[in-house]
């Protein structure tokens, strides 16, 4: 998967850009502020119609604008043209000029990886976060489980509204309820399994990736559920069992919705005892791992955005990183130290330089 042509129209500090890119390496460098992530933010974007920043859709329209408007060619086995168009009452896609009416059905065409420096947050956040960044990440691999998600969502939301109702109305009738918790087992269930199996598949590759870029070991993560290892039966008795807390608290406590993730080196908890160097190349080796999924699941590499993943790391650490780049797998990386990447003369690429909001000077080194 390549993304080869990109045109942006009233695109956050962009007024209009139209870029080709490098099918391997584009290295995109410019000051802080002159429009570096806003560039690869665009094309996640458009890939999956919302940003990796945590900001309102509205918020990606220049100042002045009523609306902004992204364009890709994307190619495959073969070139598709992808399109999303912002404004203040929402937003339209479209592929190869015919409109989409799901943004669930366009969502997941073009798979992305991205490192992002908020992607701290997915070890020192909450669990909720944990989830958002995992539900993203098999989305990708599994249209299906995004829609067992939504699924899920509504019914845990009818369940909480009906606990309410029954303390309210001091409703002794659980007959509804029961209906409600069977659905939730059944798209619980679902999403369980496939997120029991990224994780697992996660595992095959995580601690190879973090020993060639730290030349240390022991990196896992742990996936924590109220559903592990338990059947249909016994989740039935467990939600009985919690029914009482459920209605003096006026929602569902136990369930997919609370899962968690611990990202463990050498069995420690990164969050609690790790540093943030270990943090960071944790993450980095979780992405790397994530590509490898894709792979084995789909016979092709996602995109692979690297956003300021260089600003703290030494050139030896940029080097081992580096080194785990294929030439099948299109990689943005945005830095503000061009200096960093001398060594760069092994490798096939392309050299953007923003300035303003304005790519200012193109460079293909072969």
């Amino acid at each position: 998967m390549k993304i080869d042509f990109l045109r942006l129209y009233n695109f956050r500090n962009y007024d209009q850009l139209s870029i080709s890119f490098h099918p391997h390496l584009n290295l995109i460098y410019g000051k802080n502020g002159s429009g570096k992530t806003n560039l690869v933010e665009a094309i996640y974007v458009l890939a999956l119609t919302r940003s990796f920043r945590i900001v309102g859709d509205k918020t990606l329209i220049h100042d002045g604008s009523s609306m902004c408007k992204i364009e890709g060619k994307v190619k495959e086995r073969y070139t598709t043209n992808y399109q999303i168009v912002i404004n203040k009452e929402g937003k339209k896609v479209a592929i190869n000029q015919d409109k989409v009416a799901k943004l669930s059905d366009y969502v997941s065409k073009i798979p992305i990886i991205l490192f992002h420096p908020d992607d701290l947050r997915f070890i020192k956040d909450t669990p909720s976060t944990r989830r958002k960044t995992l539900n993203i990440s098999i989305s990708e691999l599994d249209l299906l489980y995004l829609r067992y998600l939504n699924d899920y969502n509504k019914v845990l939301k009818q369940r909480n509204a009906y606990l309410k109702q029954m303390i309210i109305n001091g409703n002794t009738s659980s007959d509804y309820l029961d209906i409600l918790t069977d659905k939730l087992i059944q798209y619980g269930m679902y999403i369980h399994e496939k997120r029991k199996t990224f994780i697992q598949n996660i595992n095959e590759y995580i601690d190879l990736f973090y020993e060639k870029i730290t030349f240390s070991k022991g990196l896992e993560i742990q996936y924590i559920s109220s559903y592990n290892h338990l059947s249909k039966e016994e989740l039935k008795e467990n939600y009985q069992k919690s029914l009482e807390k459920d209605l003096s608290l006026g929602k569902t406590t136990i369930g997919v919705h609370m899962d968690d993730l611990k990202f463990l080196l050498n069995n420690q908890d990164l969050k609690d005892y790790g540093s943030e160097g270990q943090q960071k190349n944790a993450i980095i080796a979780y992405k790397f791992s994530e590509l490898e999924i894709f792979y084995d699941r789909k016979g092709s590499y996602p995109i692979l955005i690297l956003d300021d993943l260089f600003s703290e790391l030494d050139i030896e650490k940029i080097q081992n990183i580096l080194k785990l780049l294929k030439e099948d797998i299109q990689t943005f990386i945005t830095t503000t130290e061009l200096d960093k990447f001398s060594f760069l003369s092994t490798f096939s690429y392309k050299q953007i330089m923003i300035q303003d909001g304005k790519v200012v000077e193109e460079s293909v080194h072969e």
